[in-house]
């Protein structure tokens, strides 16, 4: 196929826009890529600052759960060993008290 002049021309007008609006996306990839670096290492920041937080938060969140544990067996454990070792005594420790509000241990 033989070109004439015309076409000639209209197809070095047309590489030349296609070369210009390749290198103008090019350089806007480049551009794009430069600053994906930079986000991927925020985001990492970002990802490591919650990161912190959340362990933070589940290491006091897991020592509230044992200290409430401990505490709940020591008051039952106590309890226990209380009842175990009741005396007669023990009943009737107000037994005597002039108190009229007081009613415990005398049957009543």
């Amino acid at each position: 196929m033989e070109r004439n002049g015309y076409d000639m021309l209209l197809s070095m007008k047309w590489n030349r826009h296609h070369r210009a609006l390749l290198e103008k996306f090019e350089t806007h990839v480049e551009a794009q890529l430069s600053q994906a670096s930079e986000r991927v290492e925020s985001a990492f920041e970002t990802q490591r600052s919650v990161w912190r937080i959340a362990m933070t938060a589940a290491w006091v969140t897991g020592a509230l759960a044992v200290l409430a544990g401990g505490l709940y067996a020591g008051k039952e454990l106590r309890t226990r060993y209380k009842v175990k070792r009741r005396t007669p005594y023990d009943y009737y420790a107000h037994a005597g008290d002039r108190r009229t509000d007081l009613e415990f241990g005398v049957g009543i």
